[in-house]
């Protein structure tokens, strides 16, 4: 590569993380989601997802932190680097106390990307939330450095929705 080879060359400290889809749908700016703690960014930042399948997967290798009592959300946190990641089905199902919702997976367990978490029934979600917009969130942001975000459409388990460099 000569001239330019060190230009090209990634800094090993420079840990890009993958964040990939744990649900098909359609990514949507975190700031149009009808709750304040995520379109402002309280719980962390990130992206949300109309979503339009009936799974949500393991977005990243780690292990599941929480999955709350009413099924609607889980945090999962990978070890090296170490990213966590809060999912959050719809606004205000918490309140649903687990209707619409399968869990599969169990707090503590090993995962990989595209590992089933949760099942979902759409069309309950849609007809008793007071949204389906499914935030996304890096909810540990103080040790990143650097945060890209995709748009578009996506594909669970298969499309990259954000790119995390840890500080």
């Amino acid at each position: 590569m000569g001239l330019f080879s060190d230009f090209f060359k990634k800094n090993k400290n420079d840990k890009e993380i993958k964040i990939i889809a744990p649900l098909s749908g359609k990514i949507i700016k975190l700031k149009d989601v009808p709750d304040v703690v995520f379109s402002e960014k309280i719980a962390g930042d990130g992206i949300a997802i109309k979503p339009s399948g009936k799974r949500i997967l393991s977005p990243i290798n780690g292990v599941i932190g929480k999955i709350f009592k009413s099924k609607h959300a889980f945090s999962i946190e990978s070890k090296n680097p170490k990213i966590q990641i809060f999912v959050h089905f719809g606004i205000d199902t918490v309140e649903l106390n687990g209707e619409g919702f399968t869990q599969i997976a169990k707090e503590g367990q090993k995962v990989k990307v595209g590992d089933l978490i949760l099942k979902y029934n759409l069309s309950i979600l849609k007809k008793k939330a007071k949204s389906i917009l499914t935030p996304v969130i890096i909810s540990n942001m103080d040790e990143i450095k650097e945060l890209k975000k995709m748009k578009g459409n996506t594909i669970a388990g298969t499309t990259v929705i954000m790119l995390a460099k840890k500080k």
